[in-house]
């Protein structure tokens, strides 16, 4: 749940008066002890020396107990879970590895105080990973959040039960506020110049790559049309049809082409799992991604190389298929 009219976690605050309103709404979840699934949340932005730069922005988020209970795929991997009233931290786990200062048992100076490193988490594959977590009731405290004036959070994280939560909280002019799903939330930031950029670059390497494909793929088949000229008179001599040979050659080139897949795909499995980060110009902070060759894009590439095969391969079978048996015998 985000202020109307924000488009981010950071730009966004909801005022604590609205807690009273929107726990009590049917359409929230609630845990075994029957407690609303509603996680007021702090978010700033600290600045950390990365492996890659000087200096990277970094989400820090201020949690409840209830905020970290409703993380479904939350776990700690190394260390321990921070204690709450202490100036203690957990990162994520891309966090660990990109910035060498947010490791355990290091030290992390941001708000008015310094923090102890003492555990790393993961929550699955979320962006989660990208940031550090804190307790609220610090959080507040660091960040000069606790006066009456300032009685704010960020986003709020709420489990819903039913589809009418949406239209119960944005109907209510009193709240200003809109909600969506965490899921639309992050693939909303992926639509910004960086990662367009990525992707756009990624696109035009795989179109010149191609196109270079298919004129090597056309050049070898056409000497291999021009070596077997002979064979070509002596199959149409025995019967066979153009379309017969205009197939054989196709397949040939089909199979060159998919074995050249399958090795570019065995080349391309050790960058399996490997992460970097890109800048959000949304939340100001690096979002660190994993690189993942997995089944469908290993299908898609044998289906591309499929492709380029088809079409590097066509003109020379055509060529192949058009040649009739005397002019087969001359030729050779």
């Amino acid at each position: 749940m985000l202020r109307k009219g924000t488009d981010a976690e950071l730009t966004s605050s909801i005022s604590h008066e609205v807690f009273a309103t929107v726990r009590p709404l049917a359409g929230i979840a609630r845990n075994e002890k029957g407690e609303p699934k509603v996680s007021p949340e702090g978010l700033s932005i600290v600045n950390l020396p990365s492996v890659d730069a000087e200096g990277m922005n970094v989400t820090v988020r201020g949690l409840l107990p209830m905020g970290l209970s409703m993380r479904e795929k939350f776990k700690i991997t190394e260390g321990r879970i921070f204690t709450p009233g202490l100036h203690e931290v957990i990162v994520g786990e891309a966090v660990a590895k990109r910035y060498p200062g947010a490791r355990i048992g290091s030290k992390l100076r941001f708000g008015v105080g310094t923090w102890d490193v003492v555990g790393v988490f993961s929550v699955g594959e979320s962006a989660a990973n990208s940031e550090i977590w804190v307790d609220m009731g610090q959080f507040t405290g660091d960040f000069k959040r606790a006066g009456e004036a300032t009685r704010c959070w960020s986003p709020w994280t709420i489990r819903r039960r039913s589809m009418n939560l949406k239209k119960q909280i944005e109907e209510n002019q009193n709240l200003g506020a809109t909600v969506i799903s965490e899921e639309d939330y992050y693939k909303g930031l992926t639509n910004n110049f960086a990662s367009a950029f990525i992707q756009t670059l990624g696109f035009l390497v795989a179109v010149i790559m191609a196109v270079g494909s298919a004129f090597a793929a056309t050049n070898t088949m056409y000497a291999a049309v021009s070596r077997r000229t002979r064979e070509i008179g002596i199959l149409r001599a025995l019967g066979f049809s153009r379309f017969a040979i205009l197939m054989s050659f196709m397949l040939e080139s089909i199979f060159l082409s998919l074995l050249g897949g399958i090795i570019g795909i065995l080349i391309s499995i050790p960058v399996n799992g490997m992460s970097t980060g890109v800048g959000n110009f949304t939340t100001f902070s690096e979002v660190a991604f994993k690189f993942k060759v997995g089944p469908a894009a290993i299908l898609f590439g044998l289906l591309f190389a499929t492709i380029i095969g088809a079409i590097g391969g066509f003109l020379p079978a055509f060529a192949a298929a058009r040649k009739g048996v005397i002019q087969a015998m001359r030729d050779t």
